[in-house]
């Protein structure tokens, strides 16, 4: 099969090989032909320089979705033929955190594609429980952004409660996370606000407000929310707007992240933290059953589409990620079509 591959982390060690051997498939697993991969930046750091991969040679790819070709013999939920998205939480099922139904929190957790194979590649091989079926009429866009870019920002503000009539401030709205928060804020009944600098988050997502000067976030915020502040302010981006996503919170608010792309270490005055009794949450993928419910509300959603590649240019769809005139998502149409 093809497949994007390396055997040393290195985006020039990345390579298009048409040999690949094809998985194999125990009892309880599927063999899933992908028709698109979402391009995530979880991909690029695979290939670059995060630690803990495997197997090498390894393939990357986090955001899957396919038809079945094949079952384990034990597989009794799923058949050939069946549209699917694949869960990318590696999770053991045994520990303490999954009994509990938090398996992105598993002791032994991981994420498909990192330490496992992943989906740049024409097949995958994934356990029947990481493996839920789909409408049919889900377009492949939304069906190859549901298991990082969808679950992720849903699960976040489940966490942070998020509430009807609260205010939202979503910093980054218009990447890959924030179109999609933007989605759920409104499907919770919230007024959102989207700092970024792309009006269509308004006009076609259906964000409520849309903030452009970052320098005057905090002034504006004020401004609609008549001196209350934000109830909730999601935040993925991580030091360069720290500042000022913190400021934004208001009386009894929630700070909630998932992710710190410019950045991870930031100063916290711990006054203003206790004085306005902040709530700061830290928020990881999602449950199974949060992803079942994304599922479910997938008919609904949609997403922007900047790129489209093939799979033999998966090196340039991971360079794209950091494109300044990025749009939109970038996925890669591997079998689309067959």
């Amino acid at each position: 099969m093809r497949a994007a591959i390396f055997e040393r982390q290195g985006l020039e060690y990345l390579n298009i090989k048409e040999d690949v051997q094809q998985p194999t498939i125990t009892d309880h697993e599927v063999l899933v032909k992908v028709k698109s991969a979402g391009v995530n930046p979880i991909d690029y750091l695979t290939v670059s320089n995060i630690p803990r991969i495997k197997p090498f040679p390894h393939i990357p790819g986090v955001e899957v979705a396919g038809i079945i070709e094949k079952v384990g013999n034990h597989v009794t939920d799923l058949k050939e033929g069946d549209k699917v998205v694949v869960y990318n939480g590696i999770f053991d099922g045994t520990c303490d955190m999954c009994l509990n139904g938090y398996e992105m929190c598993c002791r032994n957790a991981g994420i498909l594609g990192v330490i496992t194979n992943g989906g740049f590649a024409d097949y995958l091989s994934a356990s029947e429980k990481n493996v839920f079926k789909i409408p049919d009429n889900v377009q492949w866009d939304v069906a190859a952004s549901l298991a990082t870019t969808t679950k992720t920002p849903y699960h976040a503000l489940r966490e942070a409660s998020l509430k009807l009539n609260e205010f939202l401030v979503i910093f980054g709205a218009s990447g890959n996370t924030g179109m999609m928060a933007v989605q759920f804020g409104k499907k919770m009944g919230a007024k959102v606000i989207a700092v970024s600098k792309d009006n269509w988050i308004k006009t076609d997502f259906g964000a409520d407000y849309i903030i452009s000067d970052y320098d005057k976030v905090v002034e504006q915020v004020k401004d609609i929310t008549q001196g209350k502040m934000a109830d909730v302010v999601l935040n993925s981006l991580g030091t360069n707007t720290w500042d000022n996503s913190f400021s934004c919170v208001g009386l009894n608010g929630r700070w909630v992240t998932f992710g710190g792309l410019t950045g991870a270490e930031v100063k916290l005055n711990v006054q203003s933290l206790y004085r306005k009794q902040i709530k700061l949450i830290g928020s990881n993928g999602s449950t199974r059953k949060e992803f079942y419910d994304v599922i479910d509300m997938s008919k609904e959603l949609k997403v922007r589409v900047w790129k489209r590649f093939k799979l033999e240019d998966a090196k340039e769809a991971l360079q794209a990620l950091f494109a300044k005139e990025r749009d939109g998502r970038i996925l890669l149409d591997i079998n689309n079509g067959i």
